[in-house]
Formats: structure tokens, sequence, C-alpha cells
């Protein structure tokens, strides 16, 4: 996969950060990864899946084989503005995914927005780059149960605020991206 981008990116053009939008399996994380390795900085991944059955447990494998040894692994399905406030600002982060973010949340019982007010104020003050992704969930039909429902409606919220708050807001569709907002250096 070639990303449009330079080999390095400066803090200065991607201040606030890139949300890496897409359907499942678009190559949207595969493609932010590329995106976090262009940077040339240490890298820190963070995980926000919970693995539950073994479907799941096979695809985080899959995302696990894609990092090497230069990255560093946070797990953190509920509240990855902790890391996010200690990073170094010479490093970058990946946060994959605001959906199974979200979804951890819904399945606590916790207050979504205070969740998410968190998770932004998170990404607002972190000192280094980021990156995070998350899926698109409002293109299909509408969910018959209420609870689908409502989670398609939170994603809907979710990513309506993390893109209001990067700079570049990117659409991965069959692994190819589309710039929404922004410019790609």
């Amino acid at each position: 996969m070639t990303l449009p981008i330079g080999s390095k990116l400066e803090r200065k053009k991607l201040q606030n950060g890139v949300f890496v939008l897409g359907g499942a399996a678009s190559g949207k994380s595969e493609w932010a990864e590329k995106m976090t390795e262009s940077y040339g900085r240490p890298m820190t991944y963070i995980a926000t899946g919970q693995i539950f059955d073994a479907e799941t447990e096979k695809r985080v494998k899959v995302h696990q084989m894609r990092r090497d040894a230069r990255w560093t692994t946070c797990e953190s399905p509920l509240d990855p503005a902790d890391t996010l406030r200690t990073l170094a600002p010479d490093t970058v982060v990946l946060i994959d995914c605001a959906t199974m973010w979200l979804n951890n949340h819904m399945m606590a019982g916790s207050d979504l927005d205070r969740a998410q007010d968190a998770l932004l104020s998170g990404l607002h003050h972190c000192p280094a780059p980021w990156i995070i992704v998350s899926n698109e969930v409002g293109h299909g039909i509408v969910p018959q149960n209420a609870l689908a429902r409502q989670f398609r409606n939170a994603q809907g919220r979710l990513n309506i605020a993390l893109a209001a708050q990067a700079d570049v807001v990117v659409n991965v569709i069959a692994g190819l991206p589309l710039v929404l907002k922004g410019t790609l250096p």
C-alpha cells in the first residue's frame, strides 16, 4: 500500500492529528499504520479492542502481526486519554479504534457524553501527533433494534466530534484514501 504523503511529517502540519474513517474491512487500519510509520518517530499503538470471542481474537492477531518491534503497544479499552497525555512530543500515536472504544463504553453502561469528552480532551492535550481510526456505520439501513440504533447514533456523534478536532480527515475505501478535510503533506 502506497501513501500519498512524504517520508516525514512535521508536528506543525498536523497539530491536532488525523482522523481515519472507513467501513468494516476497508483497509483503514493498515493505511493508518503506514501513515504512522511514515512519521519516522517512535510509535505508540493504543489498542481499544477487547477479545470476547475467537473471531475477534483472530482479527486482533492479524493487526498485531502487522506491527513489529518498533511499536509500543498500550491496551486501553476504556480510557486512552491517560496514555495520550503522557506521550513524549517526539513520538506519534495511533489509536485503533474509536468504534471498539465506544462499544466498550456502551457495554459497560458508561455515560457516553462524559467518556467522549474525556477522549476529546485527551486528544487535545496530547503532546504528540495522533492518528485515530473509526468505522463509518451510517451508510447502511436503519437498524431494527434499539441498541443498534443507539450505537449507530453515538458512533455518528463521536465521528463528527473527532472530525471537528482533527486537522486532516481521510475516508479509506478499498484501501484507498479520500481526503475529506485538510491536506496530506
